[in-house]
């Protein structure tokens, strides 16, 4: 169905599959450049537009939130966190905010599981032997790392993602751990043990796998701290965000052998990330993947268009943040 009277312009850059969505069902106009637009360019972009969408590379601070035209009244983020708008501002300027809820939940805790077993078996490492070269055979001795199979998984956010993390889990029998703002029912925990203080749950994580939403409250939280809490030969996920994690502190830990390794998908100040990863052995690192699938990417764009099709006769949507 396509809504001719909503005018719509999608700031980001889409796989074609996806930008087809929004061109079909609004004849939207979009994004052509190649490029991140700057908030001047956003800014100018959106004149004359009900409906912007765009997503975590993109800024909407107090500042830009203030010089949107009038006519945009709604802002649509193609991404589950909201960490890079100012949501207090959009509302007070009475802008709705429509997220893609629940569609990535699959794809990053795919992701999630990929990064434990990539950090644990120390793939970073063999991979680079195979591909350059230096690979003289089997050895007793050879890149020896550590079983995910049987061990205390710490999950930091049980909200969907992390249940979901969880479900994977407990198919390499892992004992699940979590530490929640409150604890789940009975029939959502499954079995797994809650931790009222993240103190607690580093000291019962052999893995700590962070799937917590991104807030003032969560910034840093993943500190000097709570990484000498962890067992020894501990290592630590992070499919969320990067600020969560305070670098310099993890990266001591790396260094010192106080853990043994980490699989980060995410990064503060992405991409300009600290150089420290790019080069460490015992860092399994990902560009900011995990809900990179085909099908994660459309049906994150279903939800947006239909999500604004519900709006534009006056229902709520089920994917609006605010």
């Amino acid at each position: 169905m396509m809504d001719k009277s909503l005018r719509v312009y999608v700031a980001c850059r889409f796989p074609p599959e996806v930008l087809d969505l929004f061109v079909q069902r609004f004849r939207a106009t979009y994004n052509g450049t190649g490029r991140i637009l700057t908030a001047a360019e956003l800014v100018a972009r959106a004149e004359g537009m009900d409906a912007i969408i765009i997503t975590a590379t993109d800024r909407v601070d107090k500042d830009v939130v203030a010089q949107l035209p009038s006519s945009v009244k709604v802002v649509c983020t193609y991404s589950v966190g909201t960490d890079h708008m100012d949501l207090d501002a959009l509302r007070e300027k009475g802008i709705s905010v429509l997220s893609t809820p629940d569609v990535l939940n699959e794809s990053c805790a795919d992701a999630a599981l990929l990064l434990m077993l990539g950090a644990a078996r120390r793939v970073i490492e063999g991979s680079a032997l195979i591909r350059e070269g230096r690979w003289t055979g089997w050895s007793p001795q050879q890149l020896i790392g550590h079983d995910v199979w049987g061990k205390r998984l710490g999950i930091l956010g049980m909200g969907r993602i992390g249940r979901a993390i969880a479900t994977r889990a407990r198919g390499f029998n892992m004992q699940i751990h979590y530490h929640n703002r409150s604890r789940l029912a009975a029939d959502i925990e499954a079995g797994a043990r809650y931790h009222d203080d993240l103190a607690t749950l580093a000291a019962h994580s052999d893995f700590l796998c962070i799937a917590c939403p991104a807030s003032r409250s969560t910034r840093g939280i993943i500190n000097a701290d709570i990484l000498g809490r962890l067992p020894a030969n501990a290592i630590v996920c992070n499919v969320s965000r990067g600020d969560i994690i305070q670098d310099e502190d993890l990266i001591q830990a790396l260094e010192s052998g106080a853990i043994a390794a980490a699989g980060l998908d995410v990064f503060a100040g992405e991409p300009n990330i600290h150089p420290a990863y790019r080069t460490m052995p015992n860092v399994f690192g990902l560009p900011h993947i995990g809900s990179s699938t085909l099908d994660t990417r459309i049906a994150m764009g279903e939800i947006l268009c239909t999500g604004l099709e519900a709006w534009a006769t006056g229902t709520k949507p089920v994917n609006q943040v605010c």
